[in-house]
């Protein structure tokens, strides 16, 4: 029997069916409200048991409906790939956008920034090992999907990894608003990585010293309101948007 620590409560509707037709993952059990019982017929010879339950029931056991949204799978944690083996997976590809992130803690931040890189063909999301949070239910269900198919990627050293992915022939761009602004579509390579820092504090001064530019994405800012800044989330999003414009529209 698999040990507790390798087992993993998924919940919420879009993270719920992508486990399910992620084939790498096993899963044990399956809880859902009566309103799922014909979805889950599909996925009745992947799940041993499936448990169809009241509300009362469901939320005694697994907390807010708000939150679960009436279902929960309980599965196996994936296996984390490590940076050296998606560089070696990634080196004959002509077209390859990495998003890395510097101190970027909340996990509905990275969460959303992972289902951003799921829309944007982007395949690695990579956090430093000390900064950053493991994948939690919660995550999960803010990258409502994503999780089963963009790499999380957690690295000892984040000046290192940026070292290594010039060497792999990524040109490396930090992302800070307090840089010159510049249009990113006429900037990025095809093989390229961008750096962004937590909201608090940006990007840190060693790591910016590794990027191969410090740029900054255009707004208007509102100086009496002090609206003045990006979203992590938001800035990567835009980030993405216009990589995915130039090389795969």
């Amino acid at each position: 029997m698999k040990k507790i620590k390798d087992i993993q409560q998924i919940y919420g509707y879009h993270s719920v069916k992508a486990a399910l037709e992620n084939e790498i993952r096993v899963h044990k059990e399956l809880f859902i409200l009566d309103k799922y019982s014909d979805f889950v017929k599909k996925y009745e010879k992947i799940v041993p048991k499936i448990y169809i339950l009241e509300s009362r029931y469901f939320s005694k056991k697994f907390g807010n409906e708000n939150v679960t949204q009436g279902i929960c799978l309980i599965s196996n944690k994936m296996k984390l790939k490590s940076f050296e083996n998606f560089l070696d997976l990634e080196k004959n590809n002509k077209n390859s956008i990495i998003i890395i992130l510097d101190q970027v803690t909340d996990p509905q931040n990275i969460g959303s920034i992972m289902r951003s890189c799921a829309l944007f063909n982007c395949n690695a999301l990579i956090v430093g090992k000390d900064n950053s949070p493991d994948i939690t239910s919660s995550l999960i269900k803010a990258a409502s999907g994503a999780i089963e198919k963009v790499n999380y990627l957690k690295v000892t050293n984040l000046q290192r990894t940026i070292k290594i992915l010039k060497k792999n022939n990524y040109w490396v761009y930090g992302l800070d608003s307090a840089k010159k602004i510049s249009k990113l579509d006429e900037i990025i390579p095809n093989r390229c990585a961008f750096v962004l820092g937590s909201e608090g504090t940006g990007l840190r001064k060693i790591i910016k010293k590794e990027c191969d530019d410090v740029l900054a994405i255009p707004f208007n800012t509102d100086e009496k309101l002090g609206i003045d800044s990006l979203n992590v989330s938001n800035a990567t999003s835009i980030a993405l948007y216009e990589y995915y414009k130039k090389y795969f529209l």
